[in-house]
């Protein structure tokens, strides 16, 4: 019988979550359930854990194509992206990638990439041509752009750590030529890359919320210091391109928020060390999704957008949830 995993924090959120393990003993994958009342509608009672694809090396950067029903990612270390249907098997969707991080699609439907190798964003176009969007700031080298998102203006967000530059194993190891670790927006106009922010130890996932007024930044600075962050920080986002009021919106543990998107209630599904955590918009961890390996990124996917397709250190895993991604593919 799955198990049911509870550790609610008040009296009366433990005493409703026992009566709705009685009421639904099939309740799997392992939920643990910390707000009955808030995490309850996030949940499906009898949803199972799919495990689409295995035997990658740091998978990444999965994103949902709704016009076609596909999924990409990235297997990093493997130096190719990859591409799931339903009813067959993987395949190679690109090899080599220059080490591909982090996708997402525009709002043309065309696949938008972070290469760690090549030190640069890239647009797939729809005729397979590729179109390098931004390799340098002030005539400098990136780092190894790591995440990505599209705001509905058009315009491209992206975090630009040093992590794939620090080895040979995600990347091509290399001195940084900025010397720091920033998060640009790329203007969809004049095409000029600006620093959105610069005051984060290591910038990595990052999604908007609902409405576009708020922009959550993950900083994973905890995975080369042991005294560093492993939170996700919020940002006010003015008139559009500008952020201000930082603060931490929610310390991750265990591990880090590697990649997170948000739902149509605003809640925020992130990556952990022990699974996928689910935070309401208020910052409240409503609960929690066990998986056996580190996550590493997610998606929203799926017709109705009610999937949640998940990286792990090794494989693409696949669960449906009861909300449905707020980004629109």
């Amino acid at each position: 019988m799955p198990h049911f995993i509870h550790r609610a924090t008040r009296m009366e959120n433990m005493r409703r979550a026992n009566h709705h393990q009685r009421q639904e003993t099939n309740l799997s994958p392992e939920f643990e359930i910390i707000n009955y009342e808030r995490f309850r509608h996030s949940i499906v009672a009898n949803a199972r854990i799919e495990v689409l694809h295995t035997g990658m090396r740091w998978p990444e950067g999965p994103v949902w194509f709704a016009d076609g029903e596909y999924l990409l990612w990235s297997d990093i270390p493997n130096n190719r992206i990859m591409r799931w249907v339903e009813g067959a098997p993987a395949t190679v969707y690109r090899y080599p990638s220059n080490h591909a991080n982090g996708n997402t699609r525009d709002r043309q439907g065309r696949l938008l990439t972070c290469e760690s190798g090549g030190r640069r964003v890239t647009r797939t176009e729809h005729d397979g041509t590729i179109t390098v969007l931004a390799d340098r700031f002030g005539g400098k080298r990136l780092n190894s752009p790591n995440d990505i998102i599209v705001k509905s203006d058009d315009s491209i967000w992206f975090s630009d750590p040093d992590y794939g530059i620090l080895s040979d194993y995600t990347g091509d190891k290399a001195k940084s030529e900025i010397g720091a670790n920033n998060v640009y927006r790329l203007d969809p106009d004049t095409r000029e890359l600006t620093v959105a922010t610069g005051e984060l130890v290591k910038p990595n996932g990052l999604a908007f919320s609902p409405d576009e007024t708020i922009l959550y930044i993950a900083d994973s600075g905890v995975s080369h210091d042991p005294n560093g962050p492993h939170h996700i920080v919020a940002f006010d986002v003015i008139d559009g391109v500008r952020l201000a009021r930082p603060r931490v919106f929610a310390t991750i543990s265990p591990g880090v928020a590697d990649g997170f998107r948000v739902d149509t209630e605003g809640n925020v599904w992130t990556t952990a060390g022990d699974g996928v955590h689910c935070y309401a918009a208020d910052g409240e961890l409503l609960g929690k999704i066990h998986l056996p390996e580190v996550a590493t990124n997610l998606t929203f996917g799926g017709p109705k957008r009610n999937r949640l397709f998940v990286t792990t250190a090794s494989s693409l895993i696949a669960v449906y949830v009861g909300q449905r991604g707020a980004q629109l593919p």
